[in-house]
């Protein structure tokens, strides 16, 4: 993976869910809702003075967010935090980079 490159998509690991599951409080309380599923399906990668992750996340009812989670570098201790997310997606919607 090139630095500043975002990775192709690709199927979400066990990895990806555990990073999603770490930011979801924080998008339930920016959307005041509790989600009733959670499940991360794909993501992609790119690394910047840190690790932006692209997430698309099945949230119940036909309904997909993305997330953008930010993972600073390892030195910095700082948590995971939710930097960006879009609402209203679908299944056929592409993960894009944003």
């Amino acid at each position: 993976m090139m630095c500043g490159a975002p990775s192709a998509t690709q199927p979400a690991t066990a990895e990806t869910q555990h990073i999603a599951d770490q930011v979801r409080s924080q998008l339930e309380e920016k959307e005041n809702k509790k989600f009733p599923v959670f499940k991360a399906v794909s993501f992609k990668k790119q690394v910047v003075a840190g690790t932006n992750h692209f997430i698309k996340v099945d949230v119940g009812d036909e309904n997909f967010v993305h997330l953008r989670v930010f993972e600073s570098l390892p030195h910095e201790n700082k948590p995971l935090a939710l930097s960006n997310y879009q609402t209203n997606k679908t299944k056929g919607d592409e993960l894009t980079y944003f």
